[in-house]
């Protein structure tokens, strides 16, 4: 079994890879909060990652690693939001949560990540 680049550390790459999307476009709908027409959007990955290891259930630890790369986080323009009067609907409250929530969430998940290598340094070097 390779534990430098096993399943799980895939995982946390892939979740950091997410988290930093969702902190970029989150920061790009705030800078542009006052551009008439700008329409903002969000950035999904949960779902599609469930929906793929949802079917590797029995599956071989090589087909879930598959499964893990093929998921990919996906942009999306925001609807059925409120529209201000110059046609934004970027809601700066509810952007500049979801940015710190997303920072917070990057910074506890690159430590899990750098915790796990040091475990593993740590058994290496014995």
């Amino acid at each position: 079994m390779n534990y430098v680049n096993n399943n799980a550390m895939l995982l946390s790459q892939k979740m950091l890879d997410f988290l930093w999307k969702k902190q970029e476009v989150g920061s790009h709908n705030i800078s542009n909060a006052e551009t008439p027409g700008f329409q903002s959007s969000y950035v999904t990955f949960e779902d599609e990652l469930k929906k793929r290891i949802g079917r590797t259930k029995g599956k071989t630890a090589s087909e879930i690693r598959e499964a893990i790369l093929s998921s990919k986080a996906q942009v999306h323009l925001t609807e059925n939001e409120s529209v201000h009067s110059n046609g934004n609907n970027v809601n700066l409250d509810v952007e500049s949560v979801e940015v710190a929530k997303a920072a917070l969430q990057y910074q506890y998940m690159l430590k899990s990540f750098n915790d796990d290598y040091s475990r593993l340094r740590t058994v290496i070097k014995g």
